[in-house]
């Protein structure tokens, strides 16, 4: 037995927002008033990135002018490597956002995911790996618990991630000076398994003579993944559906709470690798660390054309914000200027970048 959901299937339209499939007429011949074709152009001004990439390319073209070393391979690759330990966190609140949620823990939980890892392989002499198996589990735990008491509960977002942030944080410290008895946990670069850990989590890789972190990989794989899975799977047009009207949603037959809980525990996968990444670089965490990342998280998905309001945005939108990010944070210190001007910028491109997005949309909405 079919179900609405079954017949009327969502798909998110070029704006980021969900549009409905219609059935065709008998024999699958099309409805009789087809809906008019949209312009190429129209096509392109209503993209939730759109802001993003026109401000990324003015950032790029303003420090290749006043920046002297700006363009080197040296200089790019460092730019890369901020931006894609910003973007590999980036992507999934992303997703996160376009579902309608947002998640104040992200950045603690990364410092957690790294603590889990380095003090269960210390404390049980065991191969790093077993630690980094243990921490992904545990951080997915957490992912999920997030998602199930937002859903179970109807607290806000806000609320629920709130709490989480204030309990890791806590956590964090409180453990470590425990286990460890200071703030930092002990190195574990004469562990077994550390090499081969350190090789996929926070390797340099050396193309054409400049070095480019692994990272980067990671963040490609992640904006790639995402992209596909928001505009080729049903489960992306789920996050779509919930965070546009999530009431709609659940009467056609989208499972919210699953598609909630799910997008929570892609941002603690993305904390997981962003927290193996801090450990394998230096061998050693401190338990402070992650505290306000989490607005930077946030802020690049924004820049990249992701709502507060939910169902509008894109995993490109997300990764350009980052690159954005990058830029800017490398770009002052290039330049030679005083980096305290950094979160004056970042502001300032936050502020552009939201009203470039939604002036775009309305004209976008005005002209269908």
């Amino acid at each position: 037995m079919s179900t609405a959901a079954d017949e009327l299937g969502t798909s998110p339209g070029p704006s980021g927002e969900e549009t409905l499939h219609q059935p065709s007429g008998p024999q699958g011949s099309r409805p009789a008033n087809p809906r008019p074709r949209r312009s190429p152009l129209r096509g392109l001004l209503t993209r939730p990135e759109l802001g993003s990439v026109v401000g990324a390319l003015a950032v790029f073209v303003f420090f290749a002018l006043a920046a002297d070393g700006f363009l080197r391979g040296s200089s790019l690759s460092t730019v890369l490597y901020a931006s894609s330990t910003i973007g590999i966190m980036a992507v999934p609140v992303a997703l996160l956002m376009i579902g309608g949620e947002f998640d104040l823990s992200a950045g603690v939980l990364v410092t957690s995911s790294a603590l889990v890892s380095s003090m269960f392989s210390y404390q049980t002499t065991a191969n790093v790996w077993v630690g980094v198996g243990v921490s992904l589990l545990v951080t997915l735990a957490i992912g999920a618990l997030n998602g199930y008491v937002l859903t179970r509960t109807g607290l806000p977002s806000f609320i629920v991630t709130l709490g989480t942030f204030l309990m890791l944080a806590g956590a964090n410290l409180g453990f470590t000076k425990l286990i460890d008895g200071t703030v930092s946990t002990k190195t574990i670069a004469d562990m077994e398994g550390f090499p081969s850990a350190h090789a996929l989590f926070a390797s340099t890789l050396t193309l054409g003579g400049v070095g480019l972190k692994v990272t980067v990989l990671w963040w490609l794989g992640l904006v790639a993944l995402a992209s596909w899975i928001l505009l080729r799977t049903r489960t992306g047009n789920w996050i779509f559906a919930v965070g546009g009207n999530q009431d709609a949603a659940r009467a056609v037959g989208v499972p919210v709470t699953r598609t909630k809980v799910g997008l929570y525990m892609g941002v603690a996968l993305g904390a997981w690798i962003s927290g193996q990444h801090l450990l394998f670089s230096f061998d050693a965490v401190q338990s402070g660390e992650g505290v306000g990342n989490e607005l930077i998280y946030i802020i690049a998905a924004v820049i990249g054309g992701c709502l507060i309001t939910g169902g509008h945005g894109s995993a490109v939108g997300s990764a350009v914000g980052a690159l954005l990010f990058g830029m800017t944070s490398k770009g002052i210190v290039f330049a030679e200027w005083n980096p305290d001007w950094f979160k004056f910028f970042l502001g300032a491109m936050l502020l552009l970048a939201t009203l470039l997005n939604t002036w775009v949309r309305k004209r976008a909405e005005a002209t269908t």
